[in-house]
């Protein structure tokens, strides 16, 4: 077996994504072994890592199979193989460990910021480090995204590959390596414990949201970060309904029991919300009258290629976008680089618009080369869908009636014309946008990653930047965003999916000037689950019985408050035979002031108490920022007897980080 730590050369396939022709593969290699035997380098030094706590060393590594991952984070072909990372991860717990090597195609993608979100939006949870100048790259002569390279646990280099499909290619090779080295006792089966991104985080209403739409005042939002649907007033921002258990998931059911997986295009149709259930490769709805959630196109499988079926067994690919008009749905399909169209009546979908080439020729629908659309909007008569053609950052238009494609502005040449420069069609240059929102004469844009709001003049196709500078966040007349991807347009508001600071914006089309919805009463619609929230285990200690005091010391971060309208608590949810509140199991704490002292009634004998305390905190002037904090407390007791006189509840905040 000792061939397998042989340098594997693997041919780059001809549709490989390289910097210097297409974005991704979809057509898989195998990996064979050749003789000879080569140390991996290690990483430069320098470098900024993510869910670590120090750079990582292949020192550190020995005795592990290490897989390094080659991606960059726009690419549809390196979201696609996530999956078998993750179920190489489970497989082989102990023996092996995933560092995520990202080598940006955009400039913004080279950001560690925004790589640091997009780590936390994929729930990544390996090591990933940011190779923003290629270096890792060049040296293992990758030249496509996604590519793997396998490191032994000797350090030695194993092979490189290119393409999807990871998980049949390498899973045997790691296998083959963990039972050649486990001979030998040269496994390290000690545990690799990275230090996540996601854990020091705060939890928000909402987490990463993609998209939004909006009907009869109501807005529907993608929340797509804790995998559910959110339902608000699209003025006073109050939660009417919530669709999804907040689980990652795969399951038709009630509103709280079913579950999505990263859902983004919505659109309402009667009294049903149409959702582009993304990583789940389907179409669902919702019913919104009963809130059930059932599946209407696809069959969780990514489907390639590309195929016309019934909708119980079509497979689609990473549905990004979705519209409906006269009884079709149009989805933006973007793993396979298409648009499809869905007939509601005779139960049928089939690619309409692209050839699943990824590329930036127009014309004709069967010939077209989309790459990767995720953004669809109709003109007012059904006739024109406008895209956001995201990876040629380019905006397109497919003519429904005539059966062919135009480019409207940004890249025409190659997937690398990407820039921020206003102007007239190929001239003006974008950078890898998501949204698009038609309003008449005017096309409204999210500029993705330049992180701005952008007008196109449909007359003369002349793109001006509207609202937006560098990323932040900023309300008013000079309003920041941060990655925007989703637009909804309802009169002269524009609603935005303000994606990287996790809230929905609206401006006012007349002026400019742009708000924060805040949303309320969320936490009512928390599912029957498991706790979720932080745990801390406190010292037993002793109290009388009969009475003592129960002490919030909470520390908030600098220029907050408790918020004075939604709802906080602290609930008793185990131990309620031990101690209570006057008023019952829950003690509201709405609007408090911090620290808080209150009574609580006591017994006797000992155990352990649960206190859940979920504190929802706002910043204290604009109050458009709003986080909630939920910990459960475990504090074992000993009733009766001599000790302390209050249970203390002590939590520090730290500053929020965006």
């Amino acid at each position: 077996m000792r061939h397998l730590r042989a340098l594997i050369l693997i041919a780059i396939i001809a549709s490989a994504c390289t910097p210097s022709t297409t974005d991704d593969t979809s057509t898989t290699t195998t990996l064979e072994s050749v003789a000879g035997t080569i140390d991996a380098p290690d990483f430069p030094e320098g470098l900024d890592w993510i869910n670590t706590a120090a750079p990582i060393s292949l020192t550190d590594l020995k005795g592990k199979v290490v897989l390094l991952d080659f991606w960059t984070y726009g690419c549809i072909n390196c979201i696609h193989i996530i999956p078998d990372l993750e179920r190489l991860e489970a497989e082989f717990e102990d023996e092996l460990v995933v560092i995520g090597v990202h080598s940006a195609k955009f400039t913004n993608e080279g950001e560690t910021d925004n790589l640091r979100n997009i780590v936390q939006r994929y729930d990544i949870t390996h090591p990933v480090v940011n190779d923003r100048d290629f270096e890792i790259w060049r040296t293992w002569g990758a030249n496509a995204w996604p590519t793997i390279a396998i490191i032994d646990p000797d350090g030695r280099a194993v092979g490189v590959r290119a393409g999807e499909g990871v998980y049949d290619a390498v899973q045997p090779v790691i296998a083959a390596l963990v039972n050649e080295f486990d001979a030998s006792g040269s496994i390290d089966r000690t545990p690799f414990t990275p230090a996540l991104e996601a854990d020091f985080a705060p939890d928000r209403p909402l987490r990463f949201p993609g998209k939004v739409t909006v009907y009869d005042g109501t807005l529907y939002i993608a929340d797509t970060g804790h995998h559910r649907i959110v339902v608000a007033d699209a003025e006073t921002g109050e939660v009417a309904a919530v669709y999804g258990s907040g689980r990652r998931g795969f399951e038709d059911g009630t509103a709280l029991e079913a579950s999505f997986n990263a859902p983004q295009g919505l659109s309402m149709l009667g009294t049903t919300l149409f959702v582009a259930d993304t990583n789940n490769h389907a179409i669902r709805a919702v019913d919104t009258r009963s809130g059930d959630v059932t599946t209407v196109l696809g069959t969780g499988r990514q489907g390639w290629p590309p195929a016309a079926g019934p909708f119980a067994e079509v497979e689609l690919s990473n549905p990004w976008a979705i519209t409906h008009h006269e009884g079709f749905l149009y989805i933006a399909n973007a793993g396979t680089h298409q648009i499809w169209a869905a007939d509601l009546a005779r139960g049928i979908a089939a690619p309409l618009i692209g050839n699943a080439n990824e590329s930036t020729l127009n014309g004709d629908f069967d010939f077209a080369e989309l790459a990767q659309p995720s953004g669809l909007t109709l003109s007012y008569d059904g006739q024109l869908l406008y895209f956001a053609d995201s990876e040629s950052s380019s905006i397109r238009v497919a003519d429904l009636v005539g059966g062919f494609t135009e480019l409207v502005a940004g890249g025409a040449s190659s997937l690398f014309d990407f820039g921020d420069e206003d102007g007239t069609g190929d001239e003006a240059r974008l950078q890898h946008p998501l949204g698009v929102a038609f309003g008449g004469d005017v096309l409204y844009v999210a500029d993705t990653y330049n992180s701005k709001i952008k007008q196109i003049d449909l007359s003369t196709n002349t793109v001006t930047t509207w609202l937006g500078d560098e990323g932040g966040w900023v309300d008013g007349d000079a309003p920041l965003f941060n990655e925007p991807g989703g637009l909804a347009l309802d009169g002269t508001t524009l609603y935005v999916a303000d994606t990287n600071n996790h809230v929905i914006r609206a401006i006012d089309t007349d002026t400019g000037g742009t708000r924060t919805v805040v949303l309320k009463g969320i936490e009512k619609f928390a599912p029957p689950a498991a706790w979720r929230g932080g745990v801390v285990m406190l010292q037993p200690i002793s109290l009388p019985d009969g009475a003592a005091n129960l002490v919030l010391k909470y520390s908030l971060p600098a220029g907050y408050k408790v918020n004075k309208d939604a709802p906080s608590s602290v609930t008793i949810s185990a131990g309620s035979d031990l101690v209570s509140f006057v008023s019952g199991d829950t003690l509201d704490i709405t609007g408090t002031s911090l620290p808080l002292t209150v009574r609580v009634e006591t017994t006797s004998g000992s155990g352990e108490i649960r206190f859940d305390v979920t504190l929802i905190y706002c910043e204290a002037v604009a109050e458009s920022l709003c986080l909630i904090d939920q910990v459960r407390f475990i504090q074992p007791v000993d009733l009766g007897a001599a000790g302390a006189s209050a249970i203390v509840l002590q939590r520090l905040i730290p500053t929020p980080e965006f």
